[in-house]
């Protein structure tokens, strides 16, 4: 039995008129389990009318009282944690731990989002000039835009419509057509938590939808998270057509090993944060650079992952779950096949594995290269699979420079148990968010989540403060009064008369 996945447009869901199916999927055998009608154009348009038409009265609601949909909205998603995971994980292949680490990490931005009021105060200076104060507040831009990929179908919408209508905008999502069910299910608790209607629209489509969201003149700022190509359109399109736009790409992290770190808790790091969610994650670990003496632990590393059997999204044994999707596997293989061919090391190969009983799922077991080059295919582009690439580097310093290289800047890791070493790194690395014996540094949403060169387009951060600017205007007021002016009556107490009954 197939679900007819809906839109939520103007306050109603619905099918959707479009005559374009669009099949999804279980990662897992690759049988339909869902149908989505694409949004036409018609569709897409009601929806920005129907978000500009809500803006008009919902940034005039109190700021306490949008604070209080978010209470209720951060409830809702509590209450219905595991049925979202279980959907989650159902319609991406992800293991029932790891959907729920999904879902968890949306929940702590719409926690965050509950804190709108003093994320949004401004500044104010008294006596500027003689007589003359100057005080700033934030306001709303209007309707913003969300275009969310595969891997976080909870979590990444979570980054983006919270807050966004916590300050004060209408917002519409458009996520993957790969995983919609989760979004949905978002949608529908954030109408319970009694968002008026209008405030939040969902459309499902592809590049159609998309390109409505980048080139209508209602919509003032497009949030994305996905591809490095998609991002660099994204950013392109939409700046093009005066809009502001945060746009996350691509990765290629890279996590440095010192001989003096903790062998144990390098490998047990290292194994999740390289192959766990099936690598599919733009934080995933996958290039391991040992310097010096560390290279040693190199076959430890892979005996441990070794160890790590994919599976089910319910079989609690399984160390992460299928590809999304028959042409990520194909990429992810081709990518292995041409590592060997350019003479890394492959000391641990995925491609021919399979779970019984699932033979036409998207799987790939873990897979571990060494003696792997900056001129490799494999270093230079983003596997997005559960491949490790082992490099060696004689000093800290060559470790930098291979790092620095690297087109992309999102995350980067090193173990160590020099603070000297720790502090080097972290001041000299050119990546935007850095863990110090951490293998996956994301930060927590009172903070912003912050890559830098190739693996961003933009300005402002995702969550934390950088996305209340990103999502807000400063308005800056100068004032001035003349005492000269004020009336007499003003100078005199009003007369009151008290009546006791």
């Amino acid at each position: 039995m197939t679900t007819q996945v809906q839109h939520y447009i103007d306050g109603q869901f619905i099918d959707g008129n479009g005559k374009q199916q669009i099949s999804v999927t279980n990662p897992a055998n690759n049988q339909t389990i869902a149908m989505i009608n694409a949004a036409t154009v018609q569709e897409v348009e009601t929806a920005i009318a129907s978000a500009k038409s809500a803006f008009n009265s919902w940034k005039e609601v109190p700021v306490s009282e949008r604070a209080r949909v978010m209470f209720r909205y951060q409830h809702l998603l509590k209450e219905h944690h595991d049925e979202l995971a279980t959907i989650l994980a159902q319609e991406t292949g992800k293991t029932f731990d790891d959907a729920k680490g999904d879902v968890w990490r949306g929940i702590e931005v719409a926690e965050h989002a509950c804190n709108i009021a003093s994320l949004l105060m401004g500044e104010t200076v008294e006596n500027v000039a003689r007589g003359i104060d100057t005080y700033s507040y934030s306001q709303p831009l209007g309707v913003c835009a969300g275009i969310t990929p595969f891997n976080f179908p909870a979590m990444i919408p979570l980054w983006m419509f919270p807050l966004s209508i916590a300050c004060g905008n209408t917002f519409i999502l458009k996520p993957s057509e790969q995983d919609p069910m989760t979004p949905q299910r978002l949608v529908e608790l954030f109408e319970e938590a009694g968002a008026p209607k209008g405030v939040l629209q969902l459309v499902h489509g592809d590049k159609t939808a998309v390109d409505v969201l980048l080139n209508h003149q209602d919509i003032k700022a497009i949030s994305f998270v996905g591809s490095v190509g998609v991002a660099q359109y994204i950013y392109k399109t939409g700046t093009d057509n005066l809009k502001r736009v945060q746009a996350f790409a691509g990765a290629k992290n890279h996590c440095v090993v010192m001989p003096d770190a903790n062998k144990q808790q390098v490998i047990n790091n290292l194994v999740g944060a390289s192959v766990g969610a099936a690598g599919q994650r733009c934080m995933a670990l996958s290039v391991a650079i040992f310097v010096g003496a560390a290279k040693e632990w190199i076959p430890e590393l892979k005996e441990a992952i070794a160890k790590v059997k994919p599976g089910l999204w319910d079989d609690k044994e399984a160390g992460y779950g299928p590809l999304i999707s028959p042409a990520a596997k194909a990429r992810v293989l081709s990518l292995i096949a041409q590592g060997k061919a350019e003479g890394a090391s492959c000391l641990l190969d995925g491609s021919e594995f399979t779970v019984p009983g699932y033979e036409s799922g998207n799987w790939v077991g873990p897979t571990v290269f060494s003696k792997v080059t900056t001129e490799m295919t494999i270093y230079k582009e983003e596997i997005f699979g559960p491949v490790l690439c082992c490099m060696e580097s004689d000093t800290l310093e060559e470790a930098i420079e291979i790092v620095n290289a690297s087109p992309y800047g999102n995350g980067t890791s090193i173990f160590t148990a020099s603070g000297a070493a720790a502090r080097k790194y972290q001041h000299e690395i050119e990546v935007g968010q850095v863990g110090i014996n951490v293998p996956i540094p994301v930060p927590l949403p009172f903070f912003s989540f912050t890559g830098w060169k190739g693996s961003f387009y933009g300005d402002q951060h995702a969550y934390g403060k950088q996305a209340v600017r990103f999502y807000t205007e400063t308005k800056t007021i100068t004032a001035r009064w003349f005492e000269s002016q004020i009336s007499d009556a003003e100078h005199t107490a009003p007369n009151m008369t008290i009546e006791l009954k």
